[in-house]
């Protein structure tokens, strides 16, 4: 009895444990940006989710939502050259002191 108690309290933890996050539509779109600029849209690397951009608010710069086969992160949204899209320039050393 103790046995199949402690099996079906395992499937539920289970099960609890594979609830997603956000549903519908409002949280899949909710922080990201509706309309890019059309220079970032000009500048930007191919092979980008432009769909769900926003700005980290730690830098300035763009990021976009990558879905990866294991996990989903945001990653810096990049020109074809390489170099990160910002909406600011960078800070320089003597400006954070």
């Amino acid at each position: 009895m103790k046995r199949r108690i402690g099996i079906l309290g395992a499937a539920a933890l289970a099960l609890a444990a594979c609830e997603g996050g956000t549903t519908g539509q409002a949280g899949a779109t909710a922080g990201y940006i509706q309309t890019l600029p059309e220079g970032v849209l000009a500048i930007a690397a191919p092979n980008q989710d432009l769909s769900a951009v926003r700005i980290d608010p730690a830098d300035g710069c763009y990021v976009y939502r990558y879905v990866g086969p294991v996990e989903t992160t945001f990653l810096p949204l990049r020109t074809r050259e390489g170099r990160p899209i910002c909406s600011r320039p960078p800070e320089t050393a003597e400006a954070a002191a």
